[in-house]
Order: C-alpha cells, then sequence, then structure tokens
C-alpha cells in the first residue's frame, strides 16, 4: 500500500513538472492540444498539460541569417557569373512559421536563389557589377513579400561575392584602361587648350595695357607741350604789354641778347680774335639804355 502511495505521489511529481514549462528570452514556443494548434508561449515561465499538450515548436525571434549558396546566373547579356550573399530574417509570427511552410529556412533560401536569377537575368554585366545596392533592395522586396505569408520578416540581403569569368575580366579590364587612357588624352588636351586660350588672354591683356601706357604717355606729352605752348604764349603776351607801356623794353631785350653773346665772346681763350662789333653806335645806344632803365628805377 505505501509503494502504490509512493508510486503516485512521484507519478504526480512528474505531471507537475513536465507542466511547467520556462521559454528563454526572445524565443517562442508553438504548443498543440491533442495534435491541433493551442498557443504560442513567449519569453518566461508558462504551465501546461503534460499529457494533453505538446510543445510543436521551438523557435528563436533573434535575427537570423540564411546563406545563398554560390551560383551560376546569366546576365542579360549572356554573360556566366558565380554570386553568393546572405539574408537576415527575424520569426515574428510563430505560429505561421510554423505551420504556414515545412521549413522556412530552406523556402527563403530557395525563394532567394530563383528571385535572384530573375532579377540579374534583366541586368546587364556592367549594371550588376554597379548597382548591387540596387539589386539587393529589388531582391528583399520580391523575397519579403513572400515570407511575410510565413511570418518571416525579411531584414536585408546582402550580395557578398560577383565573380566573373577570367576571360571576361581581362577584358573588362582592358576597357578600364583604355577608358582611362582615353580620359588621359581628353584632359589633356583640355588643359592645352585652356593654356592656349589663357596665354592669348595674357598677350590680348599686355598689348591692352601697353596701348593704354602709350595712350597715356602720348596724352601726357600732349598736356606738357600745351602747357609750355601756354606758358609761351603768356610770356609774349608780357612781353608786348610791357612794350606797349614802355617803348624802350624792346631795346633792352635786344641790348640784353647783344651784350650777353658779347660776353661769350669775350670769354674765348683764343688769343687770335678781334671783337668788331656790328654796329658801335647801336652797343653804345645800348649801354645808355640801360643806363636810363636804371636810373627810372632810382
Amino acid at each position: 500500500m505505501e509503494s502504490v502511495s509512493i508510486a503516485i505521489i512521484i507519478a504526480i511529481g512528474i505531471i507537475i513538472i513536465k507542466g511547467i514549462v520556462i521559454v528563454p528570452q526572445a524565443h517562442a514556443y508553438v504548443i498543440e492540444r491533442l495534435g491541433k494548434y493551442n498557443k504560442t508561449l513567449e519569453g518566461g515561465f508558462h504551465i501546461i498539460l503534460p499529457i494533453l499538450d505538446n510543445i510543436s515548436a521551438k523557435l528563436t525571434k533573434q535575427e537570423q541569417i540564411i546563406n545563398i549558396p554560390q551560383q551560376s546566373v546569366i546576365t542579360k547579356d549572356n554573360v556566366n557569373i558565380s554570386v553568393d550573399g546572405i539574408i537576415f530574417i527575424q520569426v515574428e509570427d510563430a505560429k505561421m512559421a510554423t505551420y504556414g511552410v515545412v521549413n522556412f529556412k530552406d523556402a527563403l533560401s530557395n525563394l532567394s536563389t530563383t528571385t535572384l536569377r530573375a532579377e540579374i537575368g534583366q541586368l546587364a554585366l556592367d549594371e550588376t557589377l554597379s548597382s548591387r545596392d540596387t539589386l539587393n533592395r529589388k531582391i528583399l522586396t520580391a523575397i519579403d513579400e513572400a515570407s511575410s505569408k510565413w511570418g518571416v520578416k525579411t531584414m536585408r540581403v546582402e550580395l557578398r561575392d560577383i565573380s566573373v569569368p577570367l576571360e571576361i575580366e581581362e577584358a573588362m579590364n582592358l576597357q578600364m584602361k583604355a577608358e582611362r587612357e582615353k580620359r588621359a588624352i581628353e584632359l589633356t588636351a583640355k588643359a592645352n587648350k585652356e593654356a592656349v586660350i589663357r596665354e592669348a588672354e595674357g598677350e590680348k591683356e599686355k598689348t591692352f595695357l601697353e596701348a593704354e601706357a602709350i595712350e597715356r604717355m602720348a596724352d601726357a606729352s600732349k598736356y606738357e607741350q600745351e602747357k609750355t605752348a601756354e606758358g609761351q604764349q603768356n610770356a609774349m603776351l608780357m612781353i608786348n604789354t610791357a612794350m606797349l607801356n614802355n617803348p624802350q623794353a624792346a631795346e633792352f631785350l635786344l641790348a640784353k641778347d647783344r651784350i650777353v653773346a658779347f660776353s661769350e665772346l669775350a670769354k674765348n681763350p683764343s688769343k687770335d680774335k678781334i671783337v668788331v662789333p656790328y654796329e658801335a653806335t647801336e652797343l653804345i645806344g645800348s649801354l645808355s639804355i640801360f643806363k636810363d632803365i636804371i636810373s627810372s628805377k632810382v
């Protein structure tokens, strides 16, 4: 009798222990009751019926990575390339992820492969290599539309490597080399053109400045000549005015010039010279004019 009681107590303890379920954080357990979906347990402490309830699936809600295996893909311009990548997914609905598809990881891997081939098949090789971000977004949109029906969110798609055949790579390298040389020639020609233009502009500016300098010098010379002529004119007017006011002024000027000329001749060191005035009376007259002028001033 005691052994039966102990057996019953042990059985009850096992049932209680089996009925306690502790779900880790960021996980979800799908519970079936008598083979039918009952509920989804999130992180924490839970109690189930051990005989009636069964844990059908244990899923994580953390981001998961699915590898896109390397595969051969033909581009729009019939180039055979090799592509591989990764997909980041996250389970949002544990029930749909369990019952919506047999294995959502395999399903997403196969779906990504077919989508990748379809998208790359619409692009030429150059577009495939240069538009990787655009290609990632297109594949992400196509996969996420299907995975949402399975309770799985496709977070992002990354193509890791795009490999081209060796002969295509060599041809691309030659093409890039030719493009670089072409750009170098164009830049050199452009630089030479700009240098010629700048040199011509410099010569033009130099000629303009030289012409402007000549014009300014001509204006200055003209101004100097005008001022000199104006001064001479004023001097002549003053002399004429003086002559009108004093009749002896003209004789004074002539006498002054004669005396200066006679003085220069007298300074000549030659001993074989004889200075004879053209008109001795005029010389005497000149001296008398000096005398009259000095007397009038006194």
